[in-house]
């Protein structure tokens, strides 16, 4: 048996050489994306810099903490604070009178020279002591390396399982496809006494033996790229300047027994079917398309068409908000994808035959395509993957952001929007609107604590005559001192209850009434408090029917309504069409793979076809026209299947939007579908038309 599998890969090579650089180049992405996110997970320590020569820190409080119910038992949630409260002024005393103490910067935090355990004992409860390299979290934005990580986690965690699912569907049907072309040699080996087990070991241990060579290669290949994908991330601004690869091992691991995993799974069913070619069915049926659609396919493709499908609808009923998110609408299109590409077979005869191309060469692409369902399969599949990855992942990211500017354009009556930091009062322009960042803290039953991002109202009156938010019960006007402004996402939002809040500096809980209760909208609704319920507040953000140029008295940018919303709201943020982008070249590279091995085994066994066309009198030119217009048709098919998926999911998150009462802005990306459509086009017909030609001469 060994014998015969290393001579059927000396042999046949060429036809294994797509699946090992497929591989390989999963292995590697896989390798690179694991070493970076593995560096992703510990931000440096960095040595305190505020205090670094004082012994004991003692800073304000930076956390709301309360005890929740967690079962049968009791557990203490904390949410962060905007910001870092000052040290209360009578503890400040007490340290002063006791020891040195040392300010720096803000009154957030004091440096004291005394002995930690006693300066412990007189703060107490009433704020946090500091010692050690916990001094550093007294450091403006102390948890800044963190959070600018969290990005890069989300971005290479996406490229990542993005990476396996294509190079999964890519290898697998590569492996498949080769069977196909090789019934005959499994009739004569059945004819020659092989067993049908027999037949799939050897199958099995040609893809062991690929996929050991392909996954070494591919973990080499990553470990080099690892670091110049750190370069490129640091460069295009997406991670911190002193990100960097570690040494980690696990990554490296985790890719080769993922590859061999993945090449050992796309021949698992393959070798299965070649398991059950019988010697005189082989050679009988060997140029014909029978059964192309088995029955374990058939299952599955179905399963994840119902599943993925389902789990769409079941999210826009039960939680639209979710179909808003990055990881949802990147993740679940996946399902359906697959089970559309899996069920591809049944689904190119009719596209191909419900298509009138003109003249003897378009009646031959026609019947050939419909005919070869394989082979148009094959092509048509990895190309619908792409299409319908580009199409669902960059038009659902734009459609969010394009519901965003126009809900926030919607919601105000305004002329003119004023944004800065810490706008000042302008004289002279009645009726302006003038509101802030805060937050404020909610229980969510008896299990969860919530931190919300919140607007502050310096003027309810002018508030509501400029407002125009989606109310789903209430009045925005009876906003008060002692009421807020909920949305339904709130446990609690009949009008009228009250809601135990803890303000932005961490005081309370205070009960506030609900004035009203917004749609929850792209996320942006609310809640709404007035100032004095948000201490610490600033004005960032002025609006107003008129006041034009005396607006700038206010310190900050004048901007009119349309383009205050197309500048605080662009279409997509750069980092997020940087990372989509680097999702789809990794799945168009995949693409471009499989379609070039593919037509290079379909079109170089065709030589005895396309001799058969020359003898029936058709030129060369002819001949070729007809072989690259098959593929340019599989291409074709395969778009329009793509493009149907993402018409579905598109339709999905519309109907999202539309449940929690935002804007409906569908958008796709047509010029990035349209070149990765021609992209794969241009490439399959390369691919097609080199053998071809060389069969022709």
């Amino acid at each position: 048996m060994l014998t015969v599998v290393v001579a059927g890969l000396r042999a046949r090579w060429a036809a294994f050489l797509g699946s090992f650089v497929a591989l390989a180049l999963g292995v590697g992405l896989l390798t690179t994306m694991g070493l970076g996110l593995s560096a992703t997970f510990d931000a440096p320590e960095r040595a305190p810099q505020r205090f670094a020569s004082v012994p004991v820190v003692v800073k304000g409080r930076d956390a709301v903490t309360v005890d929740v119910q967690r079962g049968p038992d009791t557990a203490t949630v904390s949410r962060r604070l905007d910001r870092p409260q000052p040290v209360d002024i009578e503890l400040l005393r007490e340290l002063k009178a006791r020891w040195t103490v040392t300010t720096a910067g803000g009154p957030d935090a004091v440096g004291v020279h005394g002995p930690a355990a006693e300066v412990r004992t007189v703060v107490g409860d009433r704020a946090q002591v500091l010692t050690g390299d916990d001094r550093r979290l007294a450091d403006p934005e102390p948890e800044r390396d963190a959070e600018a990580l969290v990005a890069v986690n989300s971005l290479l965690g996406t490229a990542g399982g993005v990476t396996t699912f294509v190079s999964v569907f890519v290898v697998a049907s590569t492996f498949a496809f080769a069977v196909a072309l090789r019934r005959r040699e499994f009739g004569l080996l059945r004819t020659a006494g092989a067993t049908p087990g027999q037949v799939r070991r050897m199958l099995l241990a040609e893809a062991a033996g690929v996929g050991v060579l392909a996954s070494a290669a591919g973990c080499v290949l990553g470990a080099w790229g690892a670091p110049w994908l750190a370069r490129v991330l640091v460069e295009g601004e997406l991670a911190p300047d002193w990100f960097a690869i570690g040494g980690a091992v696990w990554p490296l691991h985790a890719a080769f027994w993922t590859g061999v995993t993945v090449a050992l799974a796309g021949a698992f069913a393959a070798s299965r079917r070649a398991g059950k070619v019988g010697p005189a069915a082989a050679l009988r049926e060997a140029d014909v398309d029978t059964d192309v659609l088995p029955l374990g396919r058939a299952l599955l493709g179905s399963g994840l068409l119902v599943a993925g499908a389902g789990l769409l609808v079941w999210t826009c009923v039960t939680e639209p908000s979710e179909l808003l998110k990055r990881k949802t609408y990147t993740t679940l299109p996946m399902l359906l994808i697959t089970g559309v590409a899996l069920l591809a077979p049944v689904l190119v005869r009719p596209v191909a035959r419900a298509l009138r191309l003109p003249g003897a060469v378009g009646m031959l692409v026609r019947e050939n395509s419909a005919a070869a369902v394989r082979r148009t399969a094959a092509v048509a599949a990895p190309v619908l993957v792409t299409v319908a990855l580009a199409g669902s992942l960059l038009g659902s990211a734009t459609t969010v952001t394009s519901a965003k500017a126009a809900e926030a354009r919607e919601q105000t009556r305004a002329e003119w929007v004023v944004t800065g930091d810490d706008l000042r009062p302008v004289p002279g322009v009645a009726g302006a609107s003038a509101t802030g960042a805060t937050s404020v803290f909610v229980r969510d039953g008896a299990e969860a604590f919530v931190k919300y991002g919140a607007r502050a109202v310096a003027d309810p009156a002018a508030f509501a005559d400029l407002a125009r938010l989606p109310v789903v019960a209430g009045d925005v006007a009876d906003l008060d001192d002692r009421s807020i402004v909920v949305n339904e996402e709130f446990e609690r939002r009949t009008v009228g209850d009250p809601v135990e809040v803890w303000r932005a500096d961490g005081s309370g809980p205070v009960r506030l009434r609900v004035a009203a209760v917004l749609a929850l909208g792209t996320g942006d609704n609310g809640p709404y408090v007035t100032r004095a319920n948000a201490p610490g507040a600033v004005v960032d953000r002025i609006e107003s029917r008129g006041g034009g140029e005396a607006l700038a008295a206010a310190g900050g940018t004048v901007r009119s309504v349309d383009a205050w919303a197309a500048a605080t709201h662009p279409t997509t943020s750069r980092e997020t069409r940087l990372g989509l982008l680097l999702v789809l070249g990794i799945a168009l590279a995949y693409t471009v793979i499989a379609l070039a091995n593919t037509l290079l085994m379909a079109t170089s066994v065709r030589g005895p076809e396309l001799t058969a066309l020359r003898l029936a009198g058709a030129t060369r030119a002819q001949v070729l026209r007809v072989v690259t217009g098959e593929s340019a048709l599989a291409v074709a098919i395969g778009a329009v299947l793509g493009l149907a998926v993402t018409a579905a999911c598109l339709a999905v998150q519309a109907a999202a939007l539309s449940s929690l009462s935002a804007p409906v802005s569908l958008s796709l990306p047509w010029p990035t579908v349209a070149a990765t459509a021609a992209t794969c086009a241009l490439v399959a017909t390369a691919a097609s038309a080199l053998p071809a030609w060389r069969a022709t001469r």
